[in-house]
């Protein structure tokens, strides 16, 4: 999926599973980055994370679905981890669920759009609300 345009508003899903688990924005750049790199510390690298977090979260991944979402294969040259078919189903679904979200607001996020005041500082904000703790 393609970045969205940073002058438009645009939908981000989260999706809050009733077993407790979850799925997002960060799960999907841990899928794609891992079916790049073939692998987890490949993965942890290109994005910058620890290994240990990207392992937690496939391991995360893996438990909250019946079926894995990343198959690992320890010691393997040729690469030590890949997507399911069950991820890969996984990731058309989500993929999906944003295009219908996307598509239903859109009317509703240009309306918000139009109405941004363009001069509006989000440090300012982010500088107010740290004095505003003090």
């Amino acid at each position: 999926m393609r970045e969205p345009d940073p002058k438009s508003a645009h939908v981000s899903i989260r999706l809050s599973l009733p077993n407790g688990g979850s799925f997002g924005p960060e799960d999907m750049a841990l899928i794609d980055t891992i079916r790049k790199q073939r692998s987890i510390i490949g993965a942890s690298r290109a994005l910058g994370l620890s290994y240990r977090k990207c392992w937690l979260d496939v391991d995360s991944l893996n438990r909250t679905f019946e079926a894995p979402v990343v198959a690992t294969f320890p010691g393997r040259r040729e690469g030590g981890a890949e997507i399911t078919p069950f991820g890969e189903r996984l990731v058309a679904l989500y993929r999906s669920i944003e295009r219908h979200a996307a598509t239903s607001a859109r009317k509703s996020l240009d309306e918000l759009t139009a109405s941004l005041d363009w001069t509006f500082d989000p440090k300012a904000k982010a500088a107010a609300s740290a004095r505003d703790r003090e």
